[in-house]
């Protein structure tokens, strides 16, 4: 039983986007390949010409703007005439060609709806032909392809045997949207079909002669070809689940204005490309080999390829990954490319690490001179993690690198949110590492532009705010923790960049020193000379109840020391004594500092040790206790009743007992013009 098929219903089905407005001639050069392998022709031996027909010039005005122009405005393109010296259109292709899905070129991954691709694009097509029937007896044959009347006009009639035998394919009357989104220009037309047909050329039975000819310009596809190629060609294969995959690899000039690509073809023609860099790791835009710049091509051909291509050739049928109840069976693209990047990796392999050798000495180039807070980004680059082209200028350099910065802060807030969420039986070491791990990278952060410090500080200040609460186990946070997120303990200031401390939440003054140390014995300072080991106040305090020490030398030999002593949260035991008492422990820190005698960090005696002046900090909840201890050493409450101050004459020491609320608010006070900058909340 016979099925009816209607032309115009198939044509509005059959999809064809503006961009591919070149698809119809790229179709008759593969038919016109086809016919010539019919012939059985060698490469060398095959011809083909494209004639590009334009509307009538114009001379030196240009129509669509009603002015005179510079120069002569080069007219549209009105059709494409294709000719090639192949089998000619012979009965059987005649049968085919009036057979909508014929399975005549089947084996070549032939579709059987090209033609309808012709009148997608054009008005009509017109076919003229030259062929030799089975007793060598030649004919000629002639007809029109319309829309309204599908093969129209037919012709066909004895030919002399003089009569070259080949076929003419015209392409009339070029619809304007698909027009105007093809170049106008023959090199243009002439780059995009070699793009479109290198396959053709790169394959063991090569390609025959193309030449396309526009006016008075004609340009040789083989000459392109020659001129685009870098070190031939290299061929190679991959088999998934007993299917296998050729690949073959090229280096192009890089001054064909391509970029590396990873090509899939489907019945000898080139179906889609997808970019390489998303498939091979470390490709970069600059390749050299033995010197030589150029673009990488990979072409990739397989007769599940070949199964899978869409009728219109424009995509394939295949999902991104093989379903689980058919993964044992079928392939999906990302199997595909896997398998393509190994070997294009391996092919590149040479190129790639000279690449990043040379991105790496672009990027330290650029931090060293141009751009130093993107230093902790050269631990990435060395990882792997960042790959930098060399031949990126200074602004796409700054570019990439801000990207990475901002993707490091999200990463740093969502670190940030997660500390704030306790983990079901989490060991105390384990959160310790957490906070510590935190804090190391929140300090990478504060080496980059002001804007991403005064972030971090924000970002630091709203994790300060959070461990001062009562947790969703009813209790606060210890000491130990609250302490790494100020400064990570067990630290000297030798082993510590100032960036990875967070001593600006106390007194920013606190980073001109001249050593520092978190969690050390005293006799372990260098900056004094006091050895006494037997100090269990010292020794055996754990954790936040051994002090944070400063000695600031500055240009006067006498100096400062500051000793900085936090407690836990709402603790509320303070009783008299050096043990019990904060503001006494201060005392007792300051009093075994200087008689050990107060020295620089290089061993050198700072004169009249014993009475260098001293700032110390108490950073507690101000609890009924510590109230009660402050009223004995006589401080003042402040302004906002959130802490109190004195001095100690004895101990020419300016003491602050400073509130948790106290030291949060204060550091949003101090910082609340850089936050209101940058748009950030300060509530």
């Amino acid at each position: 039983m016979s099925i009816n098929t209607n032309l115009k219903g198939r044509l509005r089905n059959t999809q064809l986007p503006p961009a591919h407005g070149l698809m119809p001639l790229f179709e008759a050069v593969a038919n016109a390949i086809h016919a010539i392998e019919d012939a059985r022709r060698s490469p060398s031996e095959g011809r083909i010409g494209i004639t590009v027909e334009r509307e009538p010039q114009l001379g030196m005005f240009d129509a669509s703007a009603g002015k005179k122009a510079g120069a002569p405005v080069l007219s549209n393109i009105q059709s494409f005439k294709v000719t090639d010296n192949g089998v000619g259109f012979s009965d059987d292709n005649m049968t085919s060609f009036e057979t909508l899905d014929s399975e005549y070129k089947a084996s070549r991954g032939g579709r059987g709806v090209g033609r309808l691709i012709w009148l997608k694009a054009f008005r009509q097509a017109r076919v003229s032909s030259v062929f030799a029937d089975a007793s060598g007896q030649r004919h000629s044959r002639s007809f029109d392809f319309t829309p309204d009347s599908g093969v129209a006009n037919p012709q066909t009639t004895k030919a002399e045997n003089t009569q070259a035998i080949g076929t003419s394919v015209s392409l009339l009357g070029f619809e304007a949207e698909y027009r105007d989104s093809v170049p106008k220009r023959s090199s243009g037309l002439a780059a995009i079909l070699l793009e479109h047909c290198l396959w053709y050329f790169v394959r063991p039975g090569g390609m025959p002669n193309i030449m396309i000819e526009d006016g008075g310009e004609t340009i040789n596809l083989a000459d392109l070809y020659a001129k685009y190629t870098v070190q031939g060609i290299t061929s190679g294969s991959f088999t998934i689940k007993e299917t296998t995959f050729e690949v073959i690899h090229v280096r192009l000039s890089a001054g064909s204005d391509r970029s590396h690509a990873l090509a899939y073809c489907a019945g000898g023609r080139m179906v889609i490309q997808r970019t390489a860099k998303d498939v091979v790791p470390g490709l970069v835009t600059r390749l050299t080999f033995n010197g030589e710049p150029f673009v990488y091509q990979c072409y990739v051909t397989s007769p599940f390829l070949d199964n899978r291509v869409h009728s219109d050739r424009q995509e394939f049928n295949i999902t991104h990954e093989a379903a689980p109840l058919h993964r044992d069976k079928d392939i999906g693209w990302r199997e595909i490319e896997a398998e393509v990047s190994k070997l294009a990796s391996e092919f590149l392999q040479e190129s790639i690490a000279l690449a990043k050798t040379q991105g790496e000495e672009r990027l330290l180039e650029f931090i060293q001179t141009k751009a130093p807070r993107y230093r902790p980004l050269q631990k990435d680059f060395q990882n792997g993690d960042l790959t930098i082209d060399a031949a990126i200028n200074d602004k796409e350099l700054e570019l990439q690198l801000h990207k990475v910065f901002a993707d490091k802060e999200r990463e740093l807030m969502k670190t940030g949110q997660e500390l704030l969420v306790p983990v079901p039986d989490e060991s105390r070491l384990d959160y310790k590492k957490r906070v510590l791990q935190y804090a190391q990278q929140a300090s990478a952060l504060k080496q980059s532009d002001l804007a991403g410090y005064v972030f971090h500080r924000r970002t630091i200040i709203d994790l300060l705010a959070s461990m001062i609460e009562l947790g969703p186990a009813g209790k606060f946070k210890r000491e130990d923790e609250l302490h790494n997120l100020i400064m990570p303990m067990g630290y000297e200031s030798g082993q510590l960049l100032l960036d990875e401390c967070n001593l600006w939440l106390i007194d920013e003054r606190l980073a001109f020193h001249h050593f520092l140390a978190s969690d050390r014995p005293i006799s372990q300072l260098p900056i004094t000379g006091s050895k006494s080991a037997t100090e269990p106040d010292i020794v055996s305090l754990e954790v936040f109840d051994n002090p944070l020490l400063v000695g600031e030398g500055g240009t006067k030999p006498s100096g400062t020391i500051t000793i900085v002593e936090l407690k836990r949260p709402m603790r509320n035991d303070a009783a008299p004594g050096p043990k019990d008492d904060p503001i006494e422990q201060c005392y007792a820190y300051l009093d075994r500092i200087r008689e050990g005698k107060v020295t620089l960090i290089n061993g050198r005696p700072i004169a009249d040790a014993e009475n260098v002046p001293a700032f110390c900090y108490v950073v507690c909840d101000l609890s009924l206790t510590i109230r009660k201890r402050v009223k004995i050493h006589q401080g003042e409450q402040t302004s906002d009743k959130l802490g109190y101050f004195f001095y100690n004459k004895d101990y020419k020491c300016y003491v602050e007992v400073i509130s948790y609320e106290r030291l949060v608010e204060c550091a949003k006070q101090r910082n609340r013009a850089f936050f209101d900058k940058l748009g950030l909340p300060t509530a």
